[in-house]
This record gives structure tokens, sequence and C-alpha cells, in this order.
């Protein structure tokens, strides 16, 4: 094995430390292979290149290594913690990695107690979701695994306490209560239906509820009906009195644990077909939010190089500790969403998994929490049902993944095989659509999105300002949207010799290095159009130099039926009816239909702006995009932004006085 690498390198391993620390395998396109730690670098990072692998997958790992990078550190903890840093943001090939979709939803509690402050805001709190950065004049309560669990928590709350959920400014200028407080939701602070400290005291007990105190809530709140009672205070009594039965029914209905649990996470792993799944439940406050799940990606390569190194690997850290048992694939992908989920997310003192998990790892997320985590792997009673639970929707969600990637993946080989393209790797097929969407001429639009990987790609949609043409001219649009996505492509192809990356992968199955920031030509470029719009298409391609074999127009079938769709294309090849079932034309018709989508929503949002005025504060220098949301968001639009005053325009974060008053000049 070491004589297919440099001599450098190998120099580079032999002079390693025996230290702990974390390597980074990187191959010719400086790509990086994998991330691993090692409590002796010279000795782990040696034996990669000391055995002989043959054809395995760590093999075809060692044969790509070119380059190597090592960090030396302190301890255990921090080798973990720089490990699943690194492969977080870095994704290396070889290693398993959970991907963050979003980030989590907080209820927020705004302002400060009463006594502290005279503003609306801190008097009377507000209850509001919350996605974002913490704010320290705020209190979070989450994180929760979807919006939906914080709405519902919110409605909870208003039930019991009757929070109120409006905004300042709205909160500021009512004159008389509204619906909320109609329906016994609110208990109308905007207008002094309620004093500052009671309402303190509910915010408190909402607070304490939410941090799953739910036996002290309830007597705090007994205590309080019996105090106005003695004073004889009967309609203050019998509020609170009201309150503590809503309180029961809300518990009851709700099946709130009043146990010792106050936050756990439930985690449950299924792998299958190569695929796995990590659902994820959350218990806040005693009582449960829902789960979410989470797929991760590189599973078969990671698992495989983990095996073929005998489960031992840099995870391995006491030496002189007897030899553990191999570990299955679960436990690996268990750990490495253990450890990449909770770098950016509060890890609450107990998690419940449904694999047993490295105390080490444990120890490594407590250090750098400040709090002591617990795993438990064989749960009793409540703790055994809430697995029971994840583990029954682990597999459910990862039967419905490997069911959806089945049909995705034959309607991506039906296409191939009826638009006889090349059948090497079906899993790098690219495709991009174009549509146009206008009203009567106003606001014209086009879309351009992207299938590949046997999925659509929303990251690398792009919408296409159409300008300079005759309202309504589908056909200039499309030249215009065509010209301004491909040229940059045809130029590449041009200073590249005239090759085109796309079309001839390198021998191997390796892609060639690609130039950061240059498109690539896709395998299809599908137009939702005619003979007309193909026309256009082969115009600029031929303009351009492309491939028109590449070229395909959706043509609408007779009375525009769905299912009667047929396949237009730009070389002078016949026209193509794939059948009303064909597999080939529900991909088709699933990807022009999106192109479709997004289109319309593009073109309705220029049309709106431009009727509402939106664009108006777009022109004022000194607002962006940011400043721009903020006041429309406090002022619910452009008209409540004309109509503030400059002392209320101030009152909006990183709105200065001077800003204040260009904003008022320019919108009267």
């Amino acid at each position: 094995m070491s004589d297919v690498h440099s001599e450098e390198l190998l120099a580079q391993v032999a002079a390693l430390p025996a230290l702990p620390g974390v390597y980074r395998y990187f191959d010719a396109q400086d790509a990086l292979l994998y991330v691993g730690k090692a409590l002796n670098l010279k000795r782990r990072v040696s034996s990669y290149f000391q055995k002989n692998h043959g054809g395995t997958r760590i093999g075809h790992m060692v044969s790509k290594i070119v380059r190597m990078e090592t960090t030396v550190v302190r301890s255990e903890a921090e080798a973990l913690l720089l490990e699943n840093n690194l492969i977080k943001t870095l994704n290396p090939k070889f290693n398993i990695l959970f991907r963050d979709d979003k980030s989590y939803p907080y209820l927020k509690i705004t302002g400060t107690p009463a006594a502290s402050g005279n503003a609306p805001g801190q008097l009377f709190p507000r209850m509001a979701y919350y996605r974002g950065a913490v704010d320290k004049r705020h209190r979070y309560f989450g994180p929760y695994p979807s919006a939906w669990a914080v709405k519902e928590t919110i409605q909870l709350l208003q039930k019991v306490f009757r929070l109120r959920t409006c905004e300042d400014t709205v909160f500021a200028n009512r004159t008389r209560p509204c619906l909320l407080f109609q329906i016994k939701r609110c208990t109308g602070p905007c207008v002094d239906l309620i004093s500052p400290e009671a309402y303190a005291a509910d915010v408190s007990h909402a607070e304490a509820l939410l941090r799953g105190e739910t036996q002290e809530v309830l007597q705090a709140m007994e205590a309080r009906m019996m105090a106005h009672s003695d004073k004889l205070e009967f309609e203050q009594a019998a509020e609170v009195r009201n309150q503590i039965q809503a309180l029961s029914r809300v518990l009851h209905q709700q099946s709130i644990e009043i146990a010792d649990d106050k936050d756990v996470d439930i985690l449950a792993v299924r792998v299958q077909g190569g695929r796995a799944c990590v659902n994820l439940a959350m218990v806040r406050g005693g009582r449960h939010l829902g789960d979410r799940p989470y797929f991760p990606v590189h599973v078969e390569d990671a698992a495989a190089v983990f095996e073929e190194e005998g489960g031992e690997g840099a995870e391995v850290f006491d030496e002189n500790a007897p030899a553990r048992p191999v570990r299955r694939v679960e436990v690996l992908v268990l750990e490495a969403f253990i450890a990449q989920h909770y770098i950016g997310v509060p890890v609450p003192p107990v998690l419940v998994t449904s694999e047993p998990v490295d105390k080490a790892l444990l120890e490594a997320l407590g250090d750098q929490a400040g709090v002591r985590v617990t795993a438990i792997h064989q749960p009793r009673e409540q703790r055994r049902a809430w697995l029971d639970m994840a583990q029954k929707n682990a597999d459910l969600q990862l039967a419905r993944l490997l069911a959806e990637e089945g049909s995705q993946q034959a309607r991506t080989r039906a296409l191939v095989e009826a638009l006889d393209l090349p059948p090497e790797d079906i899993d790098q097929l690219t495709i991009e659509c174009f549509d146009i969407s206008h009203t009567a001429g106003e606001s014209t639009q086009a879309s351009c999105v992207v299938f590949h990987h046997h999925k659509m790609q929303s990251s690398e949609y792009r919408r296409y300002k159409i300008e300079g043409i005759t309202g309504g001219d589908d056909y200039a649009a499309m030249r215009q949207v065509l010209t301004r996505r491909y040229s940059k492509v045809a130029e590449a192809a041009r200073e590249a010799g005239g090759i085109d990356f796309a079309a001839n992968p390198a021998p191997g199955g390796d892609e060639p290095p690609k130039p950061k920031g240059v498109a690539r030509l896709p395998d299809l470029v599908l137009i939702d159009g005619g003979k007309g719009q193909v026309g256009v298409a082969r115009e600029v391609f031929t303009a351009l130099g492309l491939d028109l074999t590449r070229i395909v127009g959706v043509e609408k079938g007779e009375g525009r039926k769905v299912g009667l769709e047929e396949l237009v294309f730009a070389d002078g090849r016949e026209k193509v009816y794939l059948g009303k079932d064909s597999a080939a034309l529900m991909l088709v018709a699933q990807i022009r239909d999106e192109a479709h989508r997004f289109a319309i929503t593009g073109m309705r949002a220029a049309r709106a702006k431009v009727r509402v005025g939106g664009g108006q504060l777009e022109e004022i220098a000194g607002v962006g995009p940011k400043k721009r949301a903020r006041l429309l968001q406090r002022f619910g639009g452009v008209r409540g932004v004309a109509s503030a005053s400059v002392e209320d325009l101030v009152t909006v974060d990183g709105i200065s006085r001077e800003l204040a008053e260009e904003i008022y000049r320019a919108l009267r």
C-alpha cells in the first residue's frame, strides 16, 4: 500500500507524535476523505499505511490519500468534540454525517418581570413562537421538535394562564380588548383589565409549568386561591379556582407526567438497506412534545471502513483496557448523531437510547455543556413506553424513506431507458427544467429547478426576472433565461478546450476537478412547452455551441389532459409518447410541475410587491433586507411603515433617527 503514496506523505506519518489528536485525509482534488481521532496519533495513522487492505472500501480510501493534516489535543474529550465538529462542517466522504435541516423552534416569553421595567413589553410579557439566535433580554423554553409543538404549547398556556400573544405595537395601540379576551384566552392587559402584579404571577406559573414544576404550580395556585378567600375577595378566588380547573383538564388531556423526569431526549435508531434513521423524541417539563426523524449520509462507506478496521478505530482510547466487542452499525450511527447533534443544541441531563453509548462520549458532552449527562439503554416503566414509541417511529420513517427512494430510482431509470441515455450511473443524472410565468405580461418571471440524486434540489433553484421584452412574449422570455443560464457554461467549455466534464467523467467513475463557481451543463434540459419553445432553446444552444441532444420539450397532449404529454426533441428526433402510466412520464411531470409552481410563486410575489408598493422600501439607501423585514414585521406592511411617525420608526432595531427621517420622507 505504501508504494502508491509519496515519500513526503510517508515521512509525515513517520514523524507523527505518540499523542492524542485528530487526523484528516485528503485526495488529489483536495477533497476531504476521512476524519478520525486517536489516543496515539503515530500508532493509529501508521496502521493505515502499513497494512495491505486489498480491494476493500478502506483500501479504496487509503489509495486516494495524497495529503494529511493532524491536530494534537490534550484529552479524549477534546478529540471527540473536534472530530465531530470537523465532520459536521467539512462533510468527509467516509464518515457518518447528519446534516442540519433547520434550527429548532423555541417558545419565547419576552421582556423581564414587572419589577424591572415600565415598558408594556416588560410589565406584560408576551408568549411567542421563535426560531433564531437567543437574546438575553428574553426567556426561552425548548427546544421543541416542531413548530406545531410550540404552537400547541402556546394554546395550552392561553387556556390556563391567558397570557397575551400580540405584538408590542398592537398591544400599545389597543383601546378595547380583542377577540382573544372575549373567548377567555387573554386577560386583557392592553386595556388594564389585569394588574401587573397579577399578570406577573400568571407569567411565573406559566414558566414553572414549562420547567415541569407541575405540582409546585398547583400548590401555589391553591395557596393563592385560599389567600383571596381569607380576604373575602371571592371574585378573585373564583378566577384562580377556574385556572386550577383548566390546568387540571389540560394535564389530563395532554397526559403530562408528574414525575421526576423533566427534560429527557429519547433516541431510537434503525438501519436497513444501507440507510439509517435516528428518531429523536423530546420530553420537556415532563411533557412529550413529539419527535423528528434524521437520516444520515455515508452510512455504508463509514460502516465498511470501521468494520474492515476490525472495529477498533480511533474511538478506542484506553489502550490498556480489555478489547471491546465489535460495535454494531446501529451503535456507530447513534453515537455519530449524539456527537454531532448536541454541538449546537442544549443536551438534557438524561438520554434514553435504543443502543448502549460509549461513556467517553457522554463525558465529553457533559464537559461541553457543564452538566452531567446520563444515557439509559434498558429503561423501565414510562421511559420504556417512550423508547418503544420512538423505535416504532424510526422503523416507520425508514420504511417510508426506502419506499420513496425505491420509487424515485425506478422513475429515474425508466426515464434513462426511455430516452436512451447512458445507464452507468443514474444517481448522477442531472435535469434542469425551465418555465415562464406572468399575468397578462405583468411581472414576468422564469424559473429553473434542478433534479439529481433522485430528488429535487431546492437549494439549487433559481428565479430570473425577465426584462426588456414585449409583455407576454414567452419565446423572448425563454431565450433570455436560457442565454443567461448557459452562457457561462459555454464560456467555461471553450476555455477548457471544448471538454464537457458533465458528459465525460474521468475513468473509474471519479468526477474530474470542478472549477469553483462554474455552472455545469445538465444531462437533460426540460422545457415546459412544445415545438415553439424547443425551437427557441435550439437557437440558443446552437449560438452557444452546446449539445442539442440534451434539450427535451414537454408538449401538452390532446385537450391538455394530464398523462397525454409528448416529449419533443431539439435534435430532430421524432416525438415520444411515454404513456399515461409510464414511470418516466411521472418523473417528467413531477419536475415540470415543480418548475411551474416555483415560477408562479415568484411571479405572484413580484406582482404583489409592485401593486402594494413593496419596492419603495428597497429604493431607500441604508434599508437592506434585514431592516426591511423588521420594519414590515413591526408595522404590518408598507402602508403601516408609511403611516408611522419618526419616533415610531426609531423604535425598530437598527433604525437610527437619520434613517427614520429618510424613510419618513421617502414614503410620503
